[in-house]
């Protein structure tokens, strides 16, 4: 079934897929982990934080965290 899309404005797009209207399949498909410390992802103008003491811990048991290979 067709589809109408309007005006749009994408300022980047990093290592992504962008879709507009019906797909069957779309490629390509990712997924990743990270472990960081408390503090450590933000962003910001004048950013002050106070942690203290910090352990990360990044010990994963589980053999597989998300399946990407046959959700077509």
């Amino acid at each position: 079934m067709p589809s109408i899309v309007g005006p749009i404005k994408i300022n980047s797009v990093g290592g992504g897929v962008v879709n507009f209207g019906d797909t069957f399949y779309l490629s390509p498909k990712s997924a990743s982990k990270t472990a960081s410390g408390s503090g450590a992802n933000n962003n910001g103008d004048f950013l002050n934080t106070n942690t203290g003491f910090n352990i990360t811990n990044s010990v994963d048991p589980d053999a597989v965290d998300q399946i990407v290979g046959g959700n077509a």
